[in-house]
């Protein structure tokens, strides 16, 4: 599953290889911190803002005031959403032709009490799948007893590209026990020393927190050399991540401590076997109708995040405000587990999606590996003559993904790319050499670029908080895509792709190409070669619609 980068360790660099160190300066308030920015950034616009958002707040005001907005509905394929959150209980699907919690499949479509959403990771008894294996882990455990120390010609030829199949992904497995583990030994350590100056930093400068405005401007008298190093270092540090401060960062750094021990004990124990939960044939992608109705599941910060985003309440006055309008829905289907998604999962969930009415499928999910690609290509054909738009997340592994894949693909093994399937990278918030996320894959599949930087979206247990990765850009171009729906119903999902990838103009940035250190035109990272703009996809929409449509009518 990629979804979030790896913590602040690829952005902070050489600064987090410093040992604690203790400064004694006199401490002053004669420089006041310059004004935090608005933490949702995504929404400003270009040009009047000078911040490279998606210019939200403007197309309300400027293009849609007079508009009708028409009923839409977007499903989010995720690890699940918390139902009760203050932002999204109001903009939840509910299911019209199923009663509440009565154990009946009143609307006999095989899911029993799908309220808001399907589960595909939970039991018949109400258990839920968490951390699942790595689509690597599961392929060496299969192919192993068959292959392992067998020379290729000692194979039958029709086994041959099996066996093959099978040295690539052992390798890849092992990459990726030896990364877990050089992150875990690297993390430990690291976490210990950024709180040291984190807390250090703090009791020099007299602050309570160490945000980019006190990093940028110290507040102290005649600083010296040393100090001045570190506050510019970490400040464009953790500028570039988009954390809030520096104890943000530390708490993900420890987070990833956790998480790279936990994918060792389970994602890559070839031992462990999560499905029983479910009680599935998991290679049976003909089977539909398992799972529950939990759409929450035990970790539901990733989809939390992700659907407030999309559609986070614009009327309520809390919180935030979702790129969508109050005239949209969001369905949940739960298919992501923490580890690789099962491509049973993923077709099931899709179909599902479509099956209930859902005119747009954000999916902030994906996998190098892919053994039963042939299932969830048919799903995307499937939503494709229902006229269905699928919105994916590029990844985050800093790859090129015309030379790597990255499941579920754009473009099926023949043919050329799907008409209804549009791949999203990750943008940050300045026009500069930071415009592209170091952590986001790229290519000519990639279509357009969209702000994945320090978003701030909604969190379990109505709370708020920034993430980063391609899954924040994703849900971003899925709220453009619900937007031009619900003010432009007669666009198919073919014109919506379209729409969004024509009105996001290139932009000629010099940037750092993610993964490395060449420098290239931004416009080369993406198909397009821009990042989306509702404002502009909005007047094109617009300009496309007919002459009875420009009251609103």
């Amino acid at each position: 599953m990629s979804v979030f980068p790896r913590p602040f360790l690829t952005s902070l660099g050489l600064v987090l290889l410093l040992p604690a160190v203790t400064f004694a300066q006199s401490v002053s308030a004669v420089i006041p911190p310059l004004p935090a920015p608005t933490p949702q950034w995504t929404h400003l616009d270009p040009q009047k803002d000078k911040i490279m958002g998606i210019s939200t707040q403007r197309t309300y005001d400027e293009l849609l005031k007079t508009r009708t907005a028409t009923p839409v509905l977007v499903a989010v394929i995720d690890a699940g959403i918390d139902t009760t959150h203050e932002d999204l209980k109001r903009v939840l699907w509910k299911n019209p032709r199923e009663i509440v919690g009565n154990g009946i499949d009143d609307d006999k479509n095989g899911y029993i009490d799908d309220i808001h959403g399907w589960n595909f990771l939970g039991g018949k008894d109400g258990r839920n799948v968490d951390v699942d294996l790595y689509e690597e882990t599961r392929m060496v455990a299969k192919l192993k007893p068959l292959y392992e120390g067998k020379a290729r010609t000692a194979v039958p030829a029709a086994k041959r590209a099996e066996y093959d199949l099978y040295q690539k992904v052992k390798k890849d497995y092992a990459t990726k026990v030896k990364e877990e583990k050089e992150q875990l030994a690297e993390y430990k350590p690291l976490a210990e020393n950024l709180s040291n100056i984190n807390e250090q930093l703090k009791t020099v400068l007299g602050v309570e927190r160490i945000d980019t405005a006190v990093l940028r401007r110290p507040p102290v008298q005649n600083p010296d050399a040393r100090l001045l190093g570190l506050t510019s270092q970490l400040y464009e540090s953790l500028k570039a991540s988009g954390l809030p401060d520096m104890d943000a960062v530390v708490k993900q750094v420890r987070e990833g401590t956790v998480e790279a021990q936990k994918h060792l004990d389970y994602s890559l124990n070839l031992d462990f076997k999560p499905r029983t939960v479910v009680g599935d044939d998991e290679d049976n992608t003909q089977d539909r109708t398992y799972g529950n109705a939990d759409i929450t599941g035990p970790n539901a910060l990733h989809g939390t995040h992700v659907a407030g985003i999309i559609a986070a309440d614009r009327d309520n006055s809390l919180g935030i405000q979702g790129v969508a309008g109050s005239s949209v829905r969001i369905m949940g289907v739960r298919a992501v587990p923490n580890g690789d998604e099962h491509d049973k999962d993923v077709a099931n969930a899709i179909r599902y999606a479509v099956d209930n009415g859902a005119q747009i499928i954000n999916m902030s999910f994906g996998k190098y590996y892919s053994p039963h690609r042939a299932a969830v290509d048919e799903a995307i054909r499937y939503a494709g003559s229902k006229g269905v738009l699928l919105v994916h997340a590029a990844g985050n592994e800093s790859k090129n993904v015309d030379l790597n894949v990255h499941y579920p693909a754009p473009v099926p093994l023949t043919g050329t790319a799907y008409a209804n399937f549009i791949t999203v990278g990750a943008s940050g918030s300045t026009n500069d050499a930071q415009l592209t996320a170091n952590f986001s894959n790229y290519g000519k599949r990639v279509d357009v670029f969209a702000p994945g930087v320090g978003i701030y979206s909604t969190m379990p247990g109505s709370k708020y908080g920034n993430e980063s990765g391609t899954s924040m850009a994703a849900p971003t171009v899925a709220g453009v895509a619900a937007v031009l729906k619900a003010y432009f119903p007669q666009l198919t999902a073919t014109e919506l792709k379209r729409i969004i990838m024509q009105s996001a103009a290139p932009v000629h940035t010099k940037v750092a190409q993610p993964g490395d250190k060449k420098t290239v035109d931004f416009a080369q990272l993406s198909s397009t070669g821009g990042v989306v703009n509702l404002y502009k996809a909005v007047q094109l929409a617009a300009q496309k619609a007919q002459p009875s449509n420009a009251s609103g009518q």
